[in-house]
Parts: C-alpha cells; sequence; structure tokens
C-alpha cells in the first residue's frame, strides 16, 4: 500500500541537506531537519534562508512564498525530533558507519511504515538497509546538487525494497517537480557510474601532459556540448567528494578506471579540493567562487594567420563544411576530390579535378571519405604536388597521425587537424601533433584555426585525440549498463540530460552518430590501449551487424521509423 507523506524529515542540513529541506517545503510539504548542535541549526537555517532570498532576488520565488517556505521548515537537535515524520532523508557525510549509525537510531524513533531514504551518491544502500529492522522501506533518493535546481532523482532500490515503497517515492518525487529515473542498487547507480570514469580519464589525460587543462575541458564543452569541462565539474563537485565516490566505486568493481587517479589524491591530500576552498585543478578569486584567477584566457578569433590559400582535398559533407568554413574567413580555397564532380555555391571556393592546381597552397587539408589506404595515397600525392614549405594536414578521427606523416618526405610538416562533427557549427578543432612535427609548424596550424573563428585544442598524436578518447569509453559504459539490465536508454539518457547537463542522452548520441562509427572508434581505441572498457560491448556488435546503425537506416536503440 502507497503511503501518503506529508511531514518531511532531514537529517544534515550541510549543501545538500539545506537543498532538500528547501526543495521539498517549496513543495508544500512540512520539514523538519536534525543537526548536531544549536550552532549547526543556526547555520542550517541561514543557509536555507540565504538560498530562498536568491530566489526572489531572481524571480524564482515571490515574497509571499518564500515566506510560506521558510514557515515550513522546523529544526531540532535531536532525532527524536522526527518522530512524526513520514519520510527521513539522510544528509550526512559520505562515510558508511556514519550513515548506518544514524539509520540505525531512526529506526526505533520512527513509525513502523515510514521510508527511511539516503541522498548517499555512490554507498550501497543494502548496507544501510540491513542496519534496521525495516530493510524493506528503506531506498536511495538520491538528490543532485543543487537539489532546489536539479530535476533529477534517482531513486535506488535494494533486493529487499517493497514495490509500495517505490511507488510512495516516485509519486514523492514528482510532486517536488522532478523526473524520478529507478535504478538498482549499484555503486554510482547511474549517474555517477558513467560520470566518473570519464572524469577520471580526464585527470589522467592531464597527469601525462597529453593536453592542457584548459584544453581538456574546452574539448568537452565546446566539442561535446558538455555545460563544462571535466576539470571544471570536478572543482565543483569537491574533489574529496569525487575521490569517495572513485572509491566506492573501485571497492565494488574492481576495475582501475574506477579507482582514483594518484594526482587527484594528492590534490585531496594537499586540501586542493575545488571550488569550496578556493582551489583545486584551477585556483578561484575566493572559496567558494566561480571565477577562476590562473586558467589561460583563450584567444578564438583574434589571432592573425600567415596561411592565405588552402587546400581542401575530399567530396565529403566534411571537405565541402571546411571548404565554406575556410572560405567564410576570408581566406582563398581550392576544393580538389579525384574523379568527382564538385560544387561549392560558397564565394571563395574553387573546384578544382588537378591536384597541380594545389601547387602554391599555404595547407594541404585531407578530408577524402575511405578507408587507411586512400587516405595514405592522397597524403603521397599531395607531398609530391604543394610547395616544400606548405603544411599538410589530416581531418582523420582515427588514423595515427604519425602513420601518415611517414608516407611523406616532410614528417616535420604534418598535423592533425581534426574538425569535430558539425564541421559548420562546432567551435573546436584538435590540434593534433606528432613526435615528428616542428613547434613552428603546430604554432602556425593554431594560429590558423584561431582565425577561423574556432577553438584550438593541442594535444599529441594518440588514438581518440582528446574529445573521443573520452566520448567513447562512456557511450560503451552506457552500453554495458543497459545490456547487463541494470536500466533502459531511455532512462540513462534520462539520467545524462537531467543529472548532468548533458545535451543528448548517450544512446540519442549513438544513434545520431552511427552505430557502426560508434565499434570503429571502441575498435581502434581498444586496438591501441588493450584495455576491457574500451572493447565494444557485444551488444553494439551485434546491433551492427544486425545493420541496425542508428538514425541513418531507421533503428538504433532507438526506433526512428
Amino acid at each position: 500500500m502507497r503511503l501518503e507523506i506529508h511531514t518531511v524529515g532531514v537529517v544534515g542540513c550541510g549543501t545538500m541537506g539545506s537543498g532538500i529541506c528547501e526543495v521539498c517545503a517549496r513543495g508544500g510539504f512540512d520539514v523538519v531537519f536534525a543537526e548536531a548542535s544549536p550552532e549547526a541549526v543556526a547555520a542550517g537555517h541561514e543557509r536555507i534562508s540565504r538560498s530562498v532570498e536568491r530566489a526572489v532576488a531572481r524571480g524564482k520565488l515571490d515574497r509571499g512564498g518564500a515566506d510560506a517556505v521558510l514557515a515550513r521548515i522546523r529544526s531540532t537537535t535531536e532525532l527524536e525530533g522526527l518522530a512524526g515524520c513520514d519520510v527521513v532523508f539522510e544528509a550526512v557525510p559520505e562515510h558508511l558507519d556514519i550513515k548506518k549509525s544514524v539509520f540505525s537510531r531512526l529506526d526505533g524513533i520512527l513509525e513502523r511504515d515510514a521510508i527511511l531514504a539516503t541522498n548517499t551518491s555512490s554507498l550501497p544502500v543494502i548496507d544501510m538497509a540491513v542496519a534496521t529492522q525495516r530493510p524493506d522501506r528503506v531506498l536511495g533518493f538520491h538528490f543532485f546538487n543543487p537539489a532546489q535546481v536539479m530535476p533529477l532523482v534517482e531513486l535506488v532500490y535494494t533486493v529487499a525494497t517493497e514495490q509500495s515503497v517505490i511507488d510512495s517515492a516516485r509519486v514523492f518525487a514528482q510532486r517536488l517537480g522532478k523526473t524520478p529515473v529507478p535504478c538498482r542498487d549499484r555503486a554510482g547507480f547511474i549517474a555517477n557510474l558513467l560520470l566518473f570514469p570519464y572524469l577520471n580519464s580526464a585527470v589522467r589525460m592531464l597527469d601525462q601532459g597529453f593536453a592542457s587543462r584548459e584544453d581538456i575541458d574546452a574539448a568537452m564543452q565546446l566539442g561535446a556540448g558538455h555545460p563544462m569541462g571535466p576539470l571544471a565539474l570536478l572543482d565543483l563537485i569537491g574533489l574529496d567528494s569525487a575521490y569517495e565516490i572513485c572509491e566506492a566505486l573501485w571497492r565494488q568493481f574492481r576495475d582501475t578506471q574506477d579507482a582514483p587517479p594518484a594526482l587527484l589524491k594528492q590534490y585531496v591530500v594537499a586540501g586542493y579540493l575545488g571550488r569550496k576552498t578556493g582551489r583545486g585543478f584551477y585556483r578561484y578569486e575566493a572559496p567558494e567562487s566561480p571565477k577562476t584567477v590562473d586558467a589561460v584566457p583563450d584567444f578564438t578569433g583574434v589571432a592573425t594567420s600567415d596561411v592565405r590559400r588552402v587546400g581542401v582535398v575530399g567530396a565529403s559533407p566534411l571537405a565541402l563544411a571546411i571548404a565554406e568554413t575556410v572560405a567564410a574567413s576570408g581566406a582563398e580555397v581550392l576544393l580538389h576530390a579525384p574523379g568527382e564532380e564538385l560544387r561549392s555555391g560558397a564565394e571563395g571556393v574553387t573546384a578544382t579535378d588537378d591536384v597541380a592546381a594545389l601547387a602554391e597552397v599555404d595547407l594541404a587539408l585531407e578530408a577524402v571519405a575511405g578507408g587507411s589506404d586512400r587516405v595514405h595515397e592522397v597524403f603521397r600525392e599531395l607531398d609530391r604536388s604543394i610547395k616544400p614549405d606548405a603544411i599538410l594536414a589530416t581531418t582523420t578521427s582515427f588514423e595515427p597521425v604519425v602513420d601518415l606523416a611517414a608516407a611523406t618526405d616532410r614528417p616535420d610538416r604534418v598535423v592533425g587537424l581534426h574538425f569535430l562533427h558539425p564541421a559548420a557549427r562546432t567551435k573546436v578543432v584538435e590540434v593534433v601533433h606528432t613526435v615528428a612535427t616542428s613547434p613552428e609548424v603546430e604554432k602556425r596550424a593554431t594560429a590558423w584555426v584561431r582565425s577561423l573563428g574556432r577553438r584550438p585544442v593541442r594535444c599529441r598524436d594518440r588514438a581518440g585525440f582528446v574529445v573521443n578518447f573520452l566520448l567513447f569509453p562512456y557511450l560503451n559504459d552506457a552500453i554495458r549498463m543497459h545490456e547487463q539490465g541494470y536500466s533502459t536508454p531511455a532512462d540513462i539518457d534520462t539520467a545524462m540530460k537531467l543529472g548532468c547537463g548533458h545535451p543528448v542522452g548517450p544512446f540519442e548520441l549513438m544513434d545520431e552518430i552511427g552505430l557502426d562509427v560508434t565499434l570503429d572508434v571502441l575498435d581502434l581505441l581498444h586496438d591501441e590501449f588493450r584495455e576491457r572498457r574500451y572493447a565494444p560491448a557485444p551488444l553494439l556488435e551485434h546491433m551492427v551487424r544486425a545493420g541496425y546503425l542508428g538514425r541513418r537506416t531507421g533503428r538504433g536503440f532507438y526506433d526512428h521509423t
């Protein structure tokens, strides 16, 4: 039987606890929070009041509504003060022993049909449930920070949780204006289980000197549409909290990709915990300030370039989009594709079927469709045809740039320029240097990218570069999550959009990219790094064999007919 919830209890009134109090009071519920001391109670009320006043200042609440919210919230310094609550949330520090102790004490205080809920973001809910005599009425109710704003709630049920409790929690979440996503009890649930291996990879990428923190963050923000880059996001989450979540994932799954990276541990030990301490991967103006003081500024769109004539080789949509983008910057563009009839209506683009016409270009850019053999053939032909001091570039997203450089007599003048899809709109280009690329060529290529109004992301030559290296293992993890029956594509997509602010969910994105392309990139990553996480999920391989490639074939993880 579904429980009617009228009064809500919250244990702990820190950042998350105060947010839960506020969102429940805004939903029309009476709220009682418990804190350890009168001073902590006063700080909790002050934290809630500040948040409510900000909502008034921003027009989210009127004065009468704000006063009503605050009037619904009471406090106590004793857990016994929560005795009449229908549901109690614990929002104490992320340590299992503390949470189990709270649940054990509440079990003896609350009515038998009251629900006990944990806001843990990573710890096993069952471990808290068995600390009570009512494991059937215990579940995870994971609000995202800030609870007042974030629309997602993960409803985490254990093997003991009654269906009526899940139903009651779902209705309650909806009354708060939240979107509930049910999931089984497993470390990280949905969002964090997909998010943190990705964040860990970004930290390791920085630690290995593969790319700068600004370039890593810009790549994922501008190239993948994420609201924040991974390192800035870790600073916002709190590096200590991130460390504890990674530890919880490692304890459950024993996968090295889940374990906290050494660099993350060093920051935590040093007390550099992110925005809340004023220093994490970035330095901030003050504790709790979002304003960085040491980030290297981006000069996109203001750089001048000595590249005046550009040759683009290929008849693919990518080649045409790049040619028109370059022409719009004021450069002269020669578009060449052997054996293809090319027409471009863009002013400044001249189509030619003679590679000799590219002899005097300052930069020749390969953007051909086809396999590795075709790309190598084009590179060798361009090497013979263009002037000795010209830059030779590839737009490949998967071919090792050094392999192409080795096919020429000018390996020091070869660079990767990866325009992410869609090239006409995406504001980032990965500038990939090999061990042979001269610093002067890399600087010229970087300046040219800036002259297009694009943000260059400098990185070493390694499979996946930055964006695909971070993005595709995350997509693979999502498939495995679905494959194991943990959740549905629709719920996983909802969790990542509403919980992490991603513009599209992983399954929506794969249907758009193409499941065959996803498989190819994962095969490439696995071939280079030989790690389990990069091995394509069997479900992905089976769907590709069946011809379910995504939107362009009418069926992928979703039906597009």
